[in-house]
């Protein structure tokens, strides 16, 4: 079997259980990635001329410890090994593990994983990092360009957060209940870093484009362990409905389009309709949390055929739960969008004003606030506002998007201030 592409994606399926596994049994994360790293490059030399194992994640997980277990044999002579219950198999053989996989702790595995890569005291530039490289297996270039930092300094970054990571000692019991739904809960919202870090960035052709894909796959992993969860239900159908646009986000010339301009049969509607099922099925619980109801209105823009076709008022009353779930002035800020589609930009700007002091170093809120200024004619104010967005733009597009409200602003002719 010469053609080996096959195997780069079961290795990629099978990277966070077989992973966290080892984890579990080294309770060191260096040995741990290290042991998998050698297994996966058995596995290149072995799969394409025997042929997959019958249980792959079985498979780097035996030869994976195996091979962790020399590894500390030779670097650690003066020093005890780990207990031997810790990084034995008394049975010894790839097939029991196979066996049984689907009765061991594997979930508690890989939710074990993705916390210590979102631990609380790692500022979250170091989460997404440490993820992407640990959980992801993307390379330490792959994530320093997509970051757009030297090659050097990232490999720095990830090594501080493991360090900071040894350091406070994650304990590696079972969770209980309660521990568990912190961890869904830090690790859902890692996750959804992820997509935005990917999301922000825009031109499919950036590196970090990518991040989205691998925070969706992140996602579906999550819903595959927890599949009664309805948060991670909406985490997903919201990250859906979000990336079902990519392709009508930007025009042929690369310029930012905003969802009412989009081109809506752009839309993946294939992905969509997963979304809106899966949204569907999380609303059956009864139990709303802020993804579920961010993806619900995500949901009401993507069933209206047309921008006029949004029901804002609908949209104005889930934002107005989500203030009292979970309140942020940026949820308020996006609800007075829906406040300018139903009550004009004069009462949305009296929200968007009441903001200020709390996003003053945040891009959309000067934008809006530009925006809703140059609705009302106050074209010398809407232009330091935009000016101020520029300054804080996340990404080439966004600033000339804004530059391109400059230039209107510029072109037409001036409006009477409202007395």
């Amino acid at each position: 079997m010469t053609d080996i592409a096959w195997i780069d994606v079961a290795l990629t399926a099978a990277r966070p259980t077989a992973l966290g596994a080892l984890l579990r049994y080294f309770r060191d994360l260096d040995i741990a990635e290290e042991a998998f790293q050698e297994a996966c490059l058995r596995a290149i030399r072995t799969w394409p001329d025997k042929g997959p194992p019958r249980d792959p994640t079985a498979w780097l997980i035996f030869v994976g410890r195996n091979s962790g277990i020399d590894a500390v044999r030779k670097q650690a002579k003066t020093q005890a090994l780990p207990d031997e219950d810790l990084i034995s198999d008394k049975e010894d053989a790839e097939s029991d593990i196979a066996d049984r996989l689907d009765e061991s702790n594997y979930r508690d595995d890989i939710l074990r994983l993705l916390f210590i890569c979102c631990h609380p005291d790692l500022p979250a530039t170091q989460q997404i990092a440490l993820a992407l490289r640990i959980v992801s297996g993307l390379s330490v270039q792959q994530i320093a360009r997509a970051f757009l930092v030297g090659e050097s300094a990232m490999e720095q970054r990830i090594t501080r957060a493991k360090a900071r990571v040894a350091k406070a000692g994650v304990p590696f019991e079972t969770p209980g209940p309660e521990e568990r739904a912190q961890r869904l809960s830090i690790v859902s919202t890692m996750i959804y870093l992820i997509f935005n870090e990917g999301y922000s960035q825009g031109d499919p052709k950036r590196e970090a484009a990518a991040f989205s894909d691998e925070a969706i796959r992140l996602g579906r992993l999550l819903l595959r362990i927890f599949p009664g969860e309805p948060e991670i239900m909406g985490l997903l159908a919201l990250m859906l409905l979000q990336i079902s646009r990519r392709d009508a986000r930007f025009d042929a010339n690369g310029e930012l389009v905003l969802l009412e301009d989009q081109d809506r049969s752009r839309w993946n509607h294939a992905l969509i309709n997963e979304a809106l099922n899966l949204l569907d099925k999380a609303i059956r619980h009864r139990r709303p949390g802020p993804y579920q109801l961010q993806a619900a209105i995500a949901a009401i823009h993507s069933r209206a055929k047309r921008a006029e076709d949004t029901d804002w008022e609908e949209i104005d009353l889930l934002y107005r739960v989500l203030e009292r779930l979970q309140p942020s002035p940026v949820v308020t800020l996006n609800r007075a969008v829906a406040i300018s589609k139903l009550k004009g930009p004069e009462e949305a700007l009296r929200l968007v004003e009441t903001l200020g002091e709390k996003l003053d170093g945040y891009f959309y809120y000067h934008g809006l606030r530009g925006g809703l200024l140059k609705q009302m004619g106050r074209a010398r104010e809407a232009r330091e506002a935009f000016d101020r967005a520029i300054a804080l733009a996340n990404s080439a597009a966004e600033a000339a998007h804004i530059r391109l409200q400059i230039d209107k602003l510029q072109s037409e002719p001036a409006h009477p201030v409202a007395k």
